[in-house]
């Protein structure tokens, strides 16, 4: 099945990033369900295996322990928050468009996404007691964190590795961690969703504001039109923004 698949591929030169993206993905789905449903310490190599319909050795393959299989799920539990702020407009507000962004949320979400924004709660809920999927979320909140410094610096016309950069992204990290981590428990508790936070988001905002003194979440004013990327100066972050941010 799937390992013939993956031995034609190898066979041709090697497996496609694409396809070894969507293979991990699988493999970490499975292991989620079972760490789960029997422990992580109840799970082993060869029942992932089984489960997504590889040989052990595949799993081997593309993770370095049963543990890491849990990282490309809650690695994804992430992603829409950090889509949301790569694409994040200069001239709109934070809460402004998390709330579009949540409505295209909603109408476009299917039921996979959906079942693995599950399985990413869970493993974070998991993470609380079991070290190594702790480390597997701490993982996706530096990469949260990472690209977070690419962002406000953009906004506040600052480079990414500035002090002031790097202290907003810190503390903005840690306030979308406590939020998963806070939302996700109240979910898989029975909470009603609406207790947990607002339709739009805008506790999202909220909470980034909070972390960084106010400094990000309004609107990005310039004067001009940002430049081609070949235009731009090297080594410039973007246009700077005006005194309103």
């Amino acid at each position: 099945m799937a390992d013939d698949v993956a031995s034609t591929e190898r066979s041709r030169g090697g497996m496609s990033e694409q396809r070894r993206r969507r293979v991990r993905l699988e493999i970490s789905r499975e292991a989620a369900r079972l760490f789960w449903a029997q422990g992580v310490d109840g799970t082993s190599g060869d029942q992932i295996a089984e489960a997504v319909g590889l040989s052990t050795r595949t799993i081997w393959r593309h993770f370095r322990s049963k543990e890491s299989c849990a990282e490309p799920i809650v690695a994804q539990s992430v992603e829409w928050e950090l889509a949301t702020l790569r694409s994040w407009p200069p001239r709109r507000s934070l809460e402004e468009h998390f709330a579009t962004e949540a409505k295209r949320l909603v109408s476009e979400i299917g039921p996979s996404e959906q079942a693995d924004a599950g399985l990413g709660i869970k493993m974070v809920r998991l993470a609380e007691t079991e070290p190594a999927l702790r480390t597997a979320w701490l993982m996706a909140c530096d990469q949260v964190e990472r690209e977070l410094a690419g962002v406000i610096a953009t906004r506040l016309g600052l480079r990414p590795d500035d002090l002031q950069v790097r202290l907003h992204a810190a503390a903005t990290a840690a306030a979308l961690r406590v939020i998963n981590e806070y939302v996700g428990a109240g979910l898989l508790d029975g909470t009603d969703p609406r207790q947990l936070g607002d339709e739009s988001f805008a506790f999202i905002a909220d909470a980034v504001r909070t972390a960084t003194g106010g400094a990000v979440g309004d609107p990005v004013h310039t004067d001009e039109a940002p430049a081609e990327p070949d235009e731009a100066a090297p080594g410039s972050c973007g246009p700077g923004p005006s005194t309103t941010r």
